[in-house]
């Protein structure tokens, strides 16, 4: 459910580094079973620089609206414009075909200060 070679935030994103230095992100199955199912995501802009923690887009469900956070700094280099027509693809794939956006870290070791898939496992199991 949570895979160990991801990193994750506090607010339920999930990172994973590519072999060409860039990164991709998205939201946790955690995010996506608590929201229920999603049918409209907004993503930021290609080019646009964003700091750890910005706002950077929202998901909508059925249930609600929820921010979606960068989880390291970096600018965007990639939107995943499948989910523009099929914003479920989240709840089903939210690991694979469900990622969002994909960054080139301002610090290539940014990774190391997120959390582990047990921390990030321990986190959830208090909510």
């Amino acid at each position: 459910m949570y895979p160990d070679e991801l990193r994750y935030t506090a607010e339920h994103e999930w990172v994973r580094a590519t072999a060409n230095g860039t990164v991709t992100f998205g939201i946790t199955h955690f995010a996506q079973e608590s929201l229920g199912d999603i049918v409209y995501v907004s993503l930021p802009q290609v080019g646009q620089a964003l700091g750890a923690g910005d706002a950077c887009g929202e998901v909508e469900s059925t249930k609600s609206v929820s921010d979606i956070y960068a989880p390291i700094a970096g600018a965007v280099v990639a939107l995943n414009g499948d989910l523009d027509a099929e914003p479920e693809t989240i709840n089903a794939d939210p690991y694979g075909a469900g990622w969002m956006v994909e960054l080139q870290p301002t610090d290539p070791n940014a990774l190391e200060g997120l959390l582990s898939a047990a921390e990030y496992r321990a986190l959830v199991e208090k909510a």
